[in-house]
């Protein structure tokens, strides 16, 4: 068995590794690349392998960073199964289809500013992609294992990460002898709201380990719901709104849950609150059809009052217009829209509207990409360009780390001692900094062997 690197191989988005197995190739992920605009052209570059070349894909869940070059591999000729937790294969329809809808409205828009609407740009895929990628689909149940090649075997386990999230076990049956590779995909921390506690992969001749925060533990959750709440009382005493950039999957929904949960502590009702995002709108409803994977906490929480997918002060914007609406409050809104590192999507025009004003607040709650709009307002940007426009930044800025959906460094050092034999580790989807530190911390603590991954690198397992 053969894994050779080429997506998050040094840094955090674009997961991709291809597998050599029992004769046999397969993808552990297809991810877009995201952050600036000179890394998200490398999103259109060809391959550095033939898709039809390809046998299977196992996909580890359905962040576009690790799924969303899916439609542009089957777009250029791979015709073999995607292989999924059934959670995952159900919310990859939502980010596939809203992926695809935006790339086809970027290059509308390109193409009618280009020579009097005579351009040529093409979106990077379209939701006919999307279409055939859904039809290749195989979904899976946590801990099922099944033979997806000749002699070749997956079993999937809850890696705490989002809803339908996998660790993968892949094992291959070859001439000399059984050979097995772990891959974490992204990890969760222990005690996530909502979801179940990742699940060690029991045993591995190789394990490929994401490393986001290899070298930084989160704060504690209690302190970090201390602080929201600070937050914002502050905010609702300066008047303002609080504008809070998250993912659609994962981030929004636990906003939702810390909402319903702290209800009364954090006087919630005098807010209006506005989920201005229809991506995340498809996701709720997603969770609602796989209330099953959900942990004891959630159980209870889902089932008394308020629900909070159905908040009573909660207003769901799925049209322009009603989006469009939420610019004429001057406070007193909770706004949660996409996209989480504010490259894109609603949540630029609210920063448009509310970084200017002194009394207004925005809230991070979740990772940001170097080259992102969200990355350089965290790093204290007192100006930022908005759709062309140089806005002063003069709103409170807060970052909230408590509630990332990476485990911290020793949530990874947990996950892999839990695996027989510390086998040799191969670090992937990281930073060159939070490898470092992670890889030190297990040579130190396991004696591990350990490899931080780059593009083209070949590992034998």
């Amino acid at each position: 068995m053969r894994v050779k690197f080429h997506g998050a191989a040094g840094e955090v988005t674009g997961s991709c590794h291809e597998v050599e197995a029992n004769g046999h190739r397969l993808l552990l992920d297809c991810g877009m690349i995201q952050g600036s605009e000179e890394d998200e052209r490398r999103n259109f570059d060809e391959f550095p392998f033939d898709p039809r070349e390809l046998d299977a894909v196992v996909l580890s869940h359905a962040h576009i960073d690790h799924c969303g070059r899916l439609p542009l591999l089957v777009k250029r000729g791979f015709k073999g199964p995607i292989w999924t937790q059934w959670a995952t294969a159900d919310l990859l329809r939502v980010m596939l289809e809203d992926a695809a809808a935006l790339a086809e409205m970027d290059a509308e828009r390109d193409n009618r500013h280009r020579r009097g609407g005579r351009g040529n740009h093409q979106p990077l895929f379209t939701r006919g992609d999307v279409g055939q990628v859904l039809r290749q689909v195989r979904g899976l149940d946590y801990g099922q294992r099944e033979q997806i090649l000749a002699g070749v075997f997956i079993t999937l386990r809850d890696a705490g990460h989002i809803l339908g999230s996998a660790s993968v076990q892949l094992e291959a049956l070859e001439p000399g002898g059984r050979r097995v590779l772990a891959f974490s995909g992204d990890i969760g921390p222990r005690g996530t709201p909502i979801l179940r506690d990742p699940q060690p992969v029991p045993e591995a001749d190789l394990v490929l380990l994401e490393s986001t925060y290899g070298g930084r533990e989160h704060r504690e959750r209690g302190a970090t719901l201390r602080e929201i709440g600070e937050v914002l009382e502050h905010a609702w005493t300066d008047g303002g709104n609080v504008i809070i950039p998250a993912f659609a999957v994962g981030r929004s929904q636990e906003l939702l849950y810390w909402f319903a949960r702290q209800w009364d502590e954090w006087k919630m009702s005098r807010w209006r609150i506005f989920l201005d995002s229809p991506m995340a709108m498809k996701v709720v409803e997603v969770y609602g059809r796989h209330e099953s994977l959900f942990d004891e906490d959630a159980q209870r929480v889902w089932n008394g009052r308020p629900h909070p997918f159905r908040l009573p002060n909660l207003h769901l914007t799925p049209e322009v217009a009603q989006s469009r609406a939420i610019n004429d409050i001057r406070g007193g809104a909770i706004i949660i829209a996409g996209s989480g590192m504010c490259n894109g999507g609603r949540v630029r025009h609210h920063l448009r509207q509310n970084l200017g004003r002194r009394q207004a607040h925005v809230m991070f709650v979740g990772y940001q990409a170097r080259g992102t709009l969200g990355r350089r307002l965290v790093d204290g940007a007192e100006s930022v360009h908005i759709f062309g426009e140089e806005i002063r930044v003069n709103a409170a800025r807060h970052t909230v780390g408590g509630l990332s959906a990476h485990a911290g460094q020793s949530g990874l050092m947990d996950w892999y001692g839990a695996i027989a034999g510390r086998p040799p580790v191969a670090l992937v989807h990281g930073e060159d900094d939070a490898r470092q530190a992670l890889a030190k911390a297990l040579e130190k603590q396991y004696g591990a062997q350990v490899t931080l991954a780059r593009p083209d690198m070949v590992s034998e397992v």
